[in-house]
């Protein structure tokens, strides 16, 4: 059974209406679901507020409490963390929420309860290294998933794979020390955040793409780099980080991805999961800005999941 699982507060989560992240995306995806009929095979799930044990163990304490007291409270003014980082009065509920959904994931997949399970949650997390927050990001929504698998269900094994149009940064810097974890991200180099390098580690796996890479392209790189790294460390888990955003029909990138690419991809790893994890995936939203394409592509990613 594919779970799902989403929270109205996540809707609450304003950065102005010029913002890219808006809650029209978890919108569009909710329509998409109904009107594909994909609503009525999921199971459904709240997602609940994370607690700070679980933050703790990926960013730091201090990081923490500062994003705690600058939350802006019910009729205050956003408080403006950098230039694309925005925290409205409903931005920490949100937050917390989208951290807390996937503790939630992990511990369906682990239950056996549900698997895969999806996470429709905003704001996005991958940007948030452990003392700071960027690029929308507030926590790091995957590498709390993935620690609290680590740490509480005892996996000695997990994979984080993001395939977001930006570099996953602050995933890589919260797991660069981590062999327990290998991370691979594949984006658009050079291009925000300016980070990421082409050098393949025994658990980082970095994929930068040229502008205008199409799929064949998109195929051939991970094909050649990821995937043979996925199955040398044969996870006991694979957590996706999916972000929708090199999709050719989204302008926050200049990449030329199809939602046939995404749901390649989801095979892909699909089979990676098969063969090693006992097909356990949690997967989290993260970019995809383009409602459209957003949504026609999680539909893709969540009908190969569901088989």
């Amino acid at each position: 059974m594919l779970g799902f699982i989403s929270h109205y507060e996540c809707h609450d989560h304003d950065a102005g209406d010029l913002h890219p992240d808006a809650p029209l995306r978890l919108e569009a995806i909710t329509n998409q679901l109904i009107a594909s009929g994909m609503d009525y095979v999921l199971r459904h799930y709240d997602a609940p507020l994370v607690d700070r044990a679980d933050l703790e163990r990926v960013h730091d304490r201090d990081y923490i409490d500062r994003v705690y007291a600058m939350a802006p409270g019910p009729g205050d003014a956003p408080v403006e963390i950098d230039g694309d980082t925005v925290m409205s009065p409903g931005s920490l509920r949100a937050a917390e929420r989208a951290s807390g959904a996937g503790v939630l994931a992990v511990d369906l997949v682990m239950r056996g309860e549900a698997n895969p399970v999806f996470c429709a949650v905003r704001p996005p997390g991958h940007h948030a290294v452990r003392g700071q927050a960027m690029g929308f990001c507030l926590f790091n929504n995957i590498a709390v998933a993935a620690a609290h698998a680590l740490d509480v269900h005892g996996l000695e094994r997990v994979a984080v794979v993001d395939f977001d149009v930006h570099h996953g940064n602050g995933t890589e810097d919260i797991f660069r020390d981590e062999p327990r974890v290998l991370f691979c991200s594949s984006f658009q180099h050079p291009f925000y955040p300016f980070t990421g390098h082409e050098k393949e580690t025994d658990n980082l796996v970095d994929v930068p793409l040229p502008a205008g890479t199409d799929g064949p392209g998109f195929r051939k790189a991970i094909s050649e780099h990821w995937l043979p790294h996925l199955d040398r460390f044969a996870p006991q888990m694979v957590l996706i980080s999916a972000g929708f955003d090199a999709h050719v029909a989204d302008d926050m990138s200049t990449l030329a991805l199809t939602d046939d690419d995404f749901g390649w991809l989801t095979e892909e790893l699909v089979r990676i999961a098969t063969k090693h994890a006992e097909g356990r995936i949690v997967s989290m939203l993260e970019g995809g800005y383009e409602p459209h394409a957003l949504a026609r592509s999680v539909i893709r990613h969540l009908d190969v999941l569901l088989g």
